[in-house]
């Protein structure tokens, strides 16, 4: 099951993450919240050193935890 997050507005968000290849070749993991749980790229729960934060529009990020 993808790990859910229901924000102030009482929408839900599901943790997906992507690897993507950058220009120089190097490959970053990039990690966002969509509303539906889509086939790949879903996760269990959110990755080791990240916590989970809301803009003032509502909408969930991931942040670095210090």
């Amino acid at each position: 099951m993808a790990y859910s997050y229901t924000n102030a507005k009482d929408r839900t968000y599901y943790l997906h993450k992507r690897d993507t290849v950058l220009k120089s070749g190097n490959t970053q993991t990039i990690y966002f919240f969509a509303k539906e749980i889509k086939d790949e790229g879903s996760l269990d729960a959110v990755p080791e050193g990240y916590m989970v934060s809301e803009t003032k529009n509502g909408l969930p990020v991931l942040k670095k935890s210090a």
